[in-house]
């Protein structure tokens, strides 16, 4: 930590009002080992975050005299006691979180929210908060103060009304109003990237999955899944327009709101055919768990432009413990990636990334394998959004790894060529200039 900077731990009481902690000092978890951050894995709260509770989590903190770890049960007598619980930021997209918030979560009787938990603390010099995390995308548009909800709703309201019959139109009505999606509410407004969710199937079992939850204990799904395979007539409705007419316009089959559109290729190949005989403008991408390789070959051959290929670890154990594949393996998705690098794809790992497991030196190697025997062009690093212990337990080890920020320093000098992000991009900026060296980015653009 900054020998300029004191960050206090952060704790809460029963009503989840926040105080920082005038004895402790901020600590974070790799894994489940708890630590000091480093200067360079905190950044300031980014503006448009969030600050939440972990119910049933007691605190952990540095005591500022001795160094050592102490867990809080209560807030000090001069709060007047009281349970306390620890505190985690949400924070915006673009930003990788480098440590987990560090919390005693054996005692939780509860399995957490699919949220990305991230150790957050308050600076005492700035008077602000800082978090546990790193920007790994330029990309400003997808910042809260551009999706003003006052100005959206009449927009749903009047897309709504103009295709009536357009069951897709109503499901992404749904995401935008009802579940926040930021893409959904590009769509509406005629802008940047909007979602083409296309199926109701999936061939994975993800613990994580944040459209199907069918454990009785597990916690519930952010959204309900769709229930309906569009037409090819219902994606054209509402790809074509966008892609003829939005400001750096992409599509994107595969959303949080599906199962895998790998599922329905076949549907989907027939409809980026025709999306391409109505125009040749805009980006159209496809993002997937890519089990499927002779898929990857007739989606080409439609006219997708890039794929973003999700998993959390290039790992078999670590892989099938979270994904829990249906008749395909790892090796599927990693010919898969061969194949779309052939056939000139712009190509992107959607990398779920977990303090403890991403940044393992065993994960690292094969990473650095991976990107040097396929030539991946792009990493999102995308925080995973699940309970810490739940998917801690899953991966069924111990010991933590060498940091996130090491990590990606380590990669980014191996292979200057790859690029970090956190979103998709418009085959106009697949390579923007100085990509090679840039890295690290600033909190603040």
């Amino acid at each position: 930590m900054s020998k300029h900077k004191t960050i206090l731990a952060v704790i809460a009481d029963e009503t989840g009002e926040v105080f920082e902690h005038p004895d402790l000092l901020l600590a974070g978890m790799n894994g489940m080992t708890v630590r000091e951050p480093e200067a360079d894995e905190l950044i300031p709260l980014p503006e448009g975050s969030r600050l939440f509770t972990i119910p049933g989590s007691k605190p952990i903190g540095f005591d500022r005299k001795s160094g050592k770890p102490v867990t809080v049960d209560s807030l000090p007598e001069s709060w007047g006691g009281g349970t306390a619980q620890a505190v985690s930021a949400f924070t915006n997209p673009a930003f990788t979180r480098t440590l987990l918030p560090a919390a005693d979560y054996s005692n939780k009787d509860v399995e957490l929210t699919l949220w990305s938990y991230t150790a957050v603390g308050w600076c005492v010099e700035e008077e602000r908060f800082y978090v546990a995390a790193v920007r790994v995308d330029r990309n400003q548009q997808w910042e809260p103060e551009h999706f003003d909800d006052r100005k959206l709703e009449p927009l749903v309201r009047k897309r709504v009304a103009s295709q009536p019959d357009n069951r897709l139109v109503k499901q992404l009505s749904r995401c935008a109003l009802d579940y926040h999606c930021f893409a959904a509410k590009n769509l509406f407004f005629g802008r940047w990237e909007a979602p083409l969710p296309s199926s109701p199937t999936c061939n994975a079992r993800c613990i994580g999955c944040i459209s199907l939850q069918d454990e009785p204990t597990a916690c519930q799904s952010s959204q309900d899944r769709l229930t309906f395979v569009p037409t090819v007539e219902e994606l054209c409705e509402v790809a074509v327009p966008h892609l003829q007419k939005a400001e750096n316009s992409i599509v994107s089959f595969g959303q949080g709101c599906e199962g895998d559109p790998i599922i329905q290729t076949s549907r989907i190949a027939e409809s980026v055919k025709e999306m391409r005989q109505q125009t040749q403008r805009g980006t159209i991408n496809f993002n997937s768990n890519a089990s499927i390789p002779d898929a990857i070959d007739q989606l080409a051959d439609a006219g997708i432009d890039s794929i973003r290929i999700s998993l959390n670890s290039v790992q078999d154990k670590f892989y099938n413990a979270y994904y829990r594949p249906i008749k395909y393996s790892l090796e599927d998705v990693f010919e898969s990636a061969r194949r779309a690098k052939q056939h000139g794809l712009f190509t992107m790992l959607n990398y779920l990334v977990f303090p403890g497991i991403t940044d393992r030196e065993d994960e690292i190697d094969k990473l650095l394998e991976l990107i040097d025997s396929i030539g991946i062009d792009l990493i999102q690093m995308r925080n995973l959004s699940i309970d810490p212990q739940l998917y801690w337990k899953a991966m069924g080890v111990e010991g933590p790894g060498i940091g996130m920020k090491e990590m990606l320093d380590q990669v980014k000098k191996q292979f200057p060529k790859i690029q970090y992000g956190y979103f998709n991009r418009t085959k106009e900026n697949f390579y923007p200039t100085g990509y090679e060296t840039d890295w690290p980015l600033p909190a603040t653009l």
